[in-house]
C-alpha cells in the first residue's frame, strides 16, 4: 500500500474466500479494539464499518501514516500503516483461530488501499461518496434498515447517538464539511458501489 500525506484513501480487507472474520459481538469489539491500539495513532480515521466479512476504512493520510520503517528488502515499501494494519490482522487472525479452532488465513492476502481524494477529471466527489458508501454498507447489505441500526460502524458516533471518539470528528466536521444533517443527506442519495469503481 502506498500513502500520500494529507491525502484520504478507502483502506478494505475481507475475509478469505468470503469467509466471516466475525462470529459474535465479542470479535467486532476486539477488533476495535485492536484498531485504536494499532492505526489510531498512525492515521485520522475519517470512517469505518465492519461487516460479517470484510471491513471498511476511510483515512486521512497523515505523517506517522507515510513514515517509513527500514526494511531489508528495498522492494518493500513498508509504511508505519502498513505495519500496524499488518500486526493487527496477525493479531485478530491468531485470536479466531484459537476461538474457532482452525488454521490458515482469515483474510485474504493484501489488504488494498485507493486513494480517493483529488480532483479527478470528471469532477466527482469520490470522498463523499465512499463516506456515504461505507456507512450505508449494512443498509445495502439487507443487515439493518437504517445505518443508526448497526452499531459496527462510526455513524451513531457522527449523529450524535453514541459518543465515540475513534473517528476524528473535528476533521469530519471542519475539513469536510460534514455536519449531522450534510452526513443524513449524503446517506439518502448515496449511490451503491457497483457505479463507482473509482472506490475500489
Amino acid at each position: 500500500m502506498k500513502f500520500v500525506e494529507n491525502e484520504i484513501f478507502h483502506v478494505y480487507n475481507r475475509g478469505n474466500q468470503k469467509q466471516p472474520i466475525f462470529f459474535n459481538r465479542g470479535n467486532y469489539l476486539y477488533f476495535l479494539q485492536k484498531v485504536r491500539y494499532h492505526l489510531f495513532p498512525v492515521c485520522d480515521l475519517l470512517a469505518y464499518c465492519l461487516m460479517p466479512n470484510h471491513f471498511h476504512f476511510l483515512i486521512r493520510a497523515n505523517s506517522k501514516t507515510v513514515a517509513k520503517i527500514p526494511n531489508p528488502n528495498p522492494l518493500i515499501n513498508n509504511t508505519a500503516f502498513s505495519k500496524e494494519l499488518g500486526k493487527m490482522l496477525s493479531s485478530y487472525t491468531r485470536a479466531i483461530q484459537k476461538q474457532e479452532g482452525f488454521t490458515g488465513s482469515l483474510f485474504q492476502q493484501k489488504t488494498k488501499a485507493k486513494q480517493v481524494s483529488g480532483t479527478p477529471a470528471d469532477g466527482s466527489d469520490y470522498v463523499s461518496t465512499c463516506f456515504a458508501y461505507i456507512l450505508n454498507n449494512p443498509v445495502q447489505a439487507g443487515f439493518v434498515r437504517s445505518p443508526e441500526d448497526w452499531e459496527y460502524s462510526n455513524y451513531r458516533d457522527l449523529v450524535g447517538l453514541r459518543c465515540g471518539d475513534l473517528c476524528n470528528q473535528e476533521m469530519i466536521r471542519e475539513e469536510l464539511g460534514f455536519t449531522v444533517t450534510t452526513i443524513q443527506d449524503l446517506l439518502g442519495r448515496h449511490i451503491p458501489a457497483i457505479e463507482n469503481p473509482a472506490l475500489f
